[in-house]
C-alpha cells in the first residue's frame, strides 16, 4: 500500500433545476456506495459546488487506480447511483474521451 496518497480533481456541472436534489441526495449517500468507495481505496473524497460547478477532489491510496475504478463500476450499488446522478449533471465538452467527470491537472499542492 502506499505512503502517500495520488490526489485527483475534476469538474462538471449541475444542471440548475437538480442542484437541490443534489445536495439532499449527497446529504445521505447509500451506505454501500460509500462502503465501495472506500474499498477502493479512496479517501477524503469531497465535492465542492460554484456557480454551477461541481468539483471533485479525492485521494487514492491503492495500487492499481484502473483496477480499482474497473471494480467500482462494476459495484450494482454504484451503478444506481451513478444512474440517479446522472440526469442531474451535465459534463464539460472538453472532457477527456471516456470521462464523465472532466480530470483537472494538479498545478500546485502544498502539505
Amino acid at each position: 500500500m502506499r505512503t502517500h496518497p495520488e490526489r485527483y480533481g475534476a469538474v462538471l456541472r449541475v444542471r440548475p433545476e437538480y442542484f437541490e436534489e443534489y445536495k439532499r441526495a449527497h446529504e445521505a449517500v447509500w451506505p454501500e456506495v460509500l462502503e465501495t468507495i472506500s474499498k477502493c481505496h479512496i479517501r477524503n473524497y469531497s465535492i465542492y459546488h460554484h456557480d454551477g460547478f461541481l468539483f471533485s477532489y479525492l485521494e487514492y491510496w491503492g495500487d492499481d487506480f484502473a483496477a480499482d475504478m474497473a471494480r467500482m463500476a462494476l459495484d450494482p450499488a454504484t451503478q444506481r447511483w451513478w444512474a440517479y446522478m446522472e440526469p442531474m449533471q451535465a459534463p464539460l465538452p472538453s472532457r477527456g474521451p471516456g470521462e464523465w467527470w472532466a480530470k483537472m491537472d494538479e498545478v500546485f499542492h502544498h502539505a
